[in-house]
């Protein structure tokens, strides 16, 4: 019995010594697959990494066509024409060699341009991947230790000569700029690799071998046009070309909202202005690349989308009449008095709503005395109704007026006897001498000079109302009083125009009281033809002064051809209201109305005459006395003195104003009186062009985006 214990217990032993053996060796195994976990974690974790990472999805963003522009009534101004497309999408990991090789391939079934694309480098890098031994080993004696791989490669190309580049045949010198074109697709982004005048014969060639033809698409593609050709052109702005890409010093900010280098980007106008709808919503394509490289699946992870439409506050009929009148009546000018108009070579007309803000014309042209062939006659300068500022003249009297009102330096009714005064020697007077008593109304209707001077000498605190003074002393502050109440009608402010520039003027600052009299006729600041519109459409709709716009409002893309919802509508933004009595406004617009309609106004031998009578406008005439600084190719400045600038502002009808206009004509001859009235037949014809349009459109039944339809009979 005894001895049966002890082999039991001796077995035991024997089972748990082996066990222990097996749990040991488990515990082996775990420890070293811990440490193997460890060291690739720890030691080998950024190759693992890099492993992995080569086998990731991988997104990329495909461009989609731009948003196009429309008028107010519907029609097309800018659009997008589809072009037949050739696309290469490069694969992770693609080599030098590898697009040598594909452009040599395609080189058979397409044709590319090369006369202006090629340079000595682009030759150099083609016979260095012909070459690449022979050109290695040439700076193999070259100390190249302290050199990187950029720098090298360059010393590589410096050792090839130019004999060895300059006898390729053309289809050569084709594979070399096919070869340059991939060399811009980034990696899996769809690059245009041809575009342009590609037959149906490429296109289809090139489709029937895709298989041979890696990264290589046909598809479609597209380009900006413009059914107006010319007209409105410097406010619709510019994009760039697929060659121009990205604007290199905005890179890092359109990188970071999703574009790609060979993006197309507006760069001005409306064009940038309104570039983050315009632009549209990249097609996102996911794909899936093996630890190769290649790519073995895709898949759209979001559609894509052609960018939003604008439509124009622009009314293109009226905007094309506009010109024509601006260009007649600058011609007009020019060949009337030659010699003395010299200087005279532009004209600018902004038409708007002056209850909505809404730009409905803007043109600027510009006489070319001497076209070369086949240039025209006019250039449309446009801009300058935005860039440029000119001395106004007289039109800017509503505005003194209204700050004399306003600030109690005169009240309405107040008589002023309109004769010249001295003051210190230097006599100053209205255009037409000794107009006799005058108050503020008819201040406005004969254009009277001296009222203005009185008002702001009274503004300034000076009642003695001499007509003879020795010097002129005025309280400190006048002349901001008198910018204060000017910038509320807009005058020596930004419009806030839906624009990326608009010009203030030149706003000075007076260094004796005659400076501020100045000021009072218009003879010392300086606006742009905006300001003045934004000026006398507050005057128009009784003291509001609005936001101008070019852009009426923003629709979601559509396929039918046909405006798509509305994504954003413009309601008219009121900036500010003029801080001014009722009663002074309507004054103030009962003074524009007399010089237009009655007999004593300064442009009543136009505008009270058919056919423009029936119209019932009321407008502000200026003269403005000027200069004008001339640069030659080397810089050296001419001043042209004793030069004019004729203006004119002004609405109608008088009495419910639909329409707004300001008129520059800048730098006339002193003695040019034949030609004086160039400001006032344009806003005159600008007025008849409007209602004769919108008769027309009445009888046809045609309104707002809809261009043909026309009444039943």
């Amino acid at each position: 019995m005894g001895k049966k214990n002890k082999n039991k217990l001796k077995h035991k032993s024997h089972l748990s010594f082996r066990l222990n053996v097996v749990f040991f060796v488990v515990f082996l195994l775990f420890a070293g697959i811990i440490l193997q976990l460890g060291v690739v974690q720890i030691l080998n974790g950024e190759e693992a990494q890099d492993e992995i990472d080569r086998t990731e999805n991988t997104t990329t963003s495909i461009p989609v066509p731009r948003g196009e522009f429309y008028d107010r009534y519907g029609r097309v101004v800018v659009d997008n024409q589809p072009l037949y497309s050739i696309t290469y999408t490069p694969p992770k990991g693609v080599q030098p060699h590898d697009k040598l090789q594909l452009a040599e391939e395609i080189s058979k079934y397409i044709d590319m341009d090369y006369e202006e694309k090629l340079t000595d480098r682009d030759l150099k890098e083609y016979f260095f991947l012909k070459n690449e031994e022979e050109v290695t080993a040439r700076i193999e004696d070259e100390d190249t230790s302290d050199l990187d791989n950029g720098e090298v490669y360059q010393l590589q190309l410096d050792s090839i000569t130019k004999e060895e580049i300059s006898n390729y045949d053309n289809q050569t010198k084709e594979i070399i700029a096919i070869k340059k074109e991939l060399d811009k697709a980034y990696t899996l982004a769809p690059h245009v690799l041809k575009n342009a005048d590609i037959s149906e014969k490429e296109y289809s060639t090139v489709a029937e071998h895709l298989a041979e033809l890696p990264g290589i698409n046909v598809t479609s593609d597209w380009e900006r046009t413009y059914p107006f050709d010319s007209t409105f052109r410097s406010y619709i702005g510019s994009i760039t070309s697929k060659e121009q890409g990205v604007p290199r010093d905005q890179l890092d900010y359109f990188m970071s909202l999703d574009y790609s280098r060979n993006d197309r980007v507006g760069t001005s106008g409306l064009e940038e202005q309104y570039e983050d709808v315009l632009r549209g919503t990249k097609e996102k394509v996911q794909y899936e690349t093996d630890k190769n490289n290649k790519v073995v699946n895709s898949k759209v992870i979001r559609e894509g989308e052609r960018g939003k439409d604008l439509v124009l506050t622009i009314d293109m009929e009226l905007q094309e009449k506009v010109n024509k009148i601006v260009q007649e009546e600058l011609a007009d000018a020019i060949h009337k008095a030659p010699g003395q108009n010299r200087h005279l070579d532009n004209a600018i007309a902004v038409v708007s709503n002056p209850n909505t803000g809404e730009i409905l014309a803007i043109s600027g042209q510009t006489y070319n005395r001497n076209p070369e062939e086949g240039e025209s006659r006019f250039t449309d300068t446009s801009h300058q109704a935005l860039y440029n500022s000119y001395m106004p003249g007289s039109v800017v009297k509503g505005a003194t007026v209204l700050t004399g009102l306003h600030e109690g330096a005169v009240t309405p009714g107040t008589w002023i006897n309109d004769r010249p005064i001295t003051i210190g020697g230097s006599q100053k007077g209205s255009y037409t001498s000794n107009i006799g008593s005058v108050n503020d109304i008819q201040a406005l209707q004969q254009s009277s000079n001296v009222y203005m001077y009185f008002l702001a000498m009274y503004l300034g605190g000076e009642h003695s109302n001499q007509y003879n003074m020795n010097s002129l002393s005025l309280k400190n502050g006048t002349f901001d009083t008198f910018k204060f109440n000017f910038n509320q009608l807009g005058l020596g402010v930004k419009t806030g125009i839906d624009f990326p520039y608009e010009g203030i003027g030149v706003a000075g600052q007076p260094t004796n009281p005659g400076h501020i009299l100045d000021f009072s006729i218009g003879q010392f600041s300086s606006y742009t033809p905006m300001q003045l519109n934004q000026y006398v459409s507050t005057i128009a709709n009784g003291g509001n002064r609005i936001r101008p716009r070019l852009v009426k409002s923003i629709h979601e893309p559509s396929l039918s051809g046909e405006l798509g919802p509305i994504y954003k509508d413009y309601s008219p933004q009121v900036l500010n209201q003029i801080e001014m009595d009722d009663s002074y406004i309507k004054r103030v617009q009962e003074g524009f109305r007399q010089v237009a309609q009655t007999n004593r106004g300064t442009a009543s031998h136009i505008f009270s005459k058919k056919p423009y009578s029936k119209y019932r406008m009321a407008v502000k005439t200026g003269t403005a006395q000027s200069f004008k600084a001339v640069f030659d190719e080397n810089g050296e400045r001419t001043t042209y003195d004793n030069l004019l600038n004729k203006t004119l502002v002004g609405y109608a009808p008088s009495d419910n104003p639909e329409i707004a206009f300001s008129i520059v004509a800048p730098y006339l001859g002193e003695n040019a009186t034949s030609t004086f009235d160039i400001s006032n037949k344009i806003g005159a014809r600008i007025g008849e062009a409007y209602f004769e349009l919108k008769e027309e459109r009445a009888e046809k039944g045609i309104t707002e985006n809809n261009t043909e339809k026309e009444t039943e009979e």
